[in-house]
């Protein structure tokens, strides 16, 4: 349960100090990477979802018993941005330094099917 406990806390605080400073980031994003953001809306609603995931994650760390149905959702998660940052990369439409951060999701994605994984052998009886 340690090493649930471990992945889950890092990918909660992770998360929450690189998505967080988003909200105060939409003119530098629009001047570092053009054009600038024409629908704040969306924006703004990626960030506010995302943050509530890595909320998500830091509940997990706290509770990986209890919450383990979620964590196939937690991969879905983590899939979901991983796989589309390697297909935009793939069609030109990435930069190559994005695709670093599709990466990492794709790693925390593997060991949140490990944590998945272990939490059922630990609970199962006859264990150890």
């Amino acid at each position: 349960m340690k090493f649930s406990r471990w992945v889950f806390n890092i990918s909660g605080v992770y998360g929450v100090i690189s998505i967080a400073p988003l909200y105060f980031m939409e003119q530098a994003i629009g001047q570092q990477d053009p054009p600038p953001i024409t629908h704040p809306m969306f924006f703004y609603g990626f960030v506010g979802v995302t943050l509530v995931w890595q909320l998500l994650f830091l509940a997990i760390a706290y509770q990986p018993v209890r919450l383990r149905p979620v964590i196939p959702f937690a991969v879905i998660e983590k899939l979901s941005f991983g796989i589309g940052a390697m297909v935009l990369y793939r069609h030109g439409r990435l930069d190559h330094s994005d695709l670093y951060f599709g990466g990492i999701d794709l790693a925390l994605a593997v060991l949140f099917m490990l944590v998945w994984w272990r939490l059922a052998r630990e609970s199962s009886p006859g264990w150890r």
